[in-house]
């Protein structure tokens, strides 16, 4: 991982901002798709594909290349969006969004798309594909790490703790699991539809190492996968406290923008916001 100083910073922020302008593009061209969860993790996923990960856009089936598996899909605009960003495909690419015979679909599918490396739908299932690739790298002697991105609302599902335990009994420390916390599923508050809390002590049962960090701050982002690479005896799982919606006022912590899209008039809005961020984060680091 490259040294971290204040215009890494600065251009990770930059990027985070017109990655978030493009969501909101891509969203209202298409005409439906989920905005709150893709904006929330637009700062873990710049800091992953332009900081964290060992990985390389011209030759994105490199075998030792990091693998980055997204269990809950519908989020992957952002996830094309920051593909797009680095270089696996054009930009212009990003405005197909769930249209028919398009590459990006609303969950990726593995081979339709470089940098694409599982099919995700059914919510639960990133983690046990994750603790396959990650035990399959251990017997091949593989050093490339494995990232699981997960929402906190697919921990309903039991097959998540069921890869949980067998992560843990493994010792799986070459794979790291980062957790959207944002307390929001499609019909409400986590807390309300089915409790999770407390999560850091249900991962640290199964014998996982637990970081709690704020999903929003690349130094917090950056320094907590320093720390579990760092940790050789477990594999570690990163509770990241995410806003839903993050920089669009009025998508921000509402549940009813989990699985909608803007129209134009709230496209135009939320543009608006992003562009002053935006100017205001240059201005910042001026």
């Amino acid at each position: 991982m490259h040294p971290l100083h204040d215009k890494k910073i600065k251009f990770l922020e930059e990027t985070a901002n017109l990655i978030r302008q493009d969501i909101i593009k891509m969203l209202v061209e298409a005409g439906s798709g989920h905005s709150a969860g893709p904006l929330g993790m637009t700062d873990i996923f710049t800091a992953l594909y332009f900081h964290i990960l060992n990985h390389n856009p011209k030759d994105p089936n490199w075998a030792d290349r990091d693998r980055l598996v997204l269990s809950n899909g519908h989020i992957c605009p952002v996830q094309y969006a920051a593909l797009a960003w680095a270089g696996y495909f054009p930009m212009e690419e990003m405005m197909t969004l769930r249209k028919l015979g398009s590459r990006l679909q609303g969950h990726p599918h593995r081979g339709a798309l470089p940098g694409v490396e599982t099919t995700s739908g059914p919510l639960g299932s990133g983690l046990s594909q994750s603790a396959g690739i990650a035990l399959a790298a251990k017997m091949d002697n593989k050093k490339y790490h494995i990232y699981c991105l997960m929402s906190d609302g697919e921990h309903d599902a039991g097959n998540t703790w069921e890869a949980a335990m067998f992560i843990g009994k493994n010792k799986l420390n070459n794979l790291i699991a980062i957790i959207d916390r944002n307390n929001i599923q499609i019909d409400g508050f986590t807390e309300d539809i089915m409790p999770l809390e407390s999560l850091r002590n249900k991962y640290e049962s199964f014998d996982w190492h637990v970081l709690e960090i704020n999903g929003h701050d690349m130094r917090d982002i950056i320094a907590a996968v320093n720390e579990a690479k760092a940790v050789f005896e477990k594999p570690t799982v990163i509770i990241a406290h995410t806003i839903p919606g993050k920089d669009v006022s009025f998508m921000e912590s509402d549940f009813a923008w989990h699985g909608i899209p803007p129209n134009k008039d709230q496209a135009k809005a939320a543009l608006a916001e992003l562009r002053t961020l935006g100017g205001k984060i240059k201005s910042e680091h001026q």
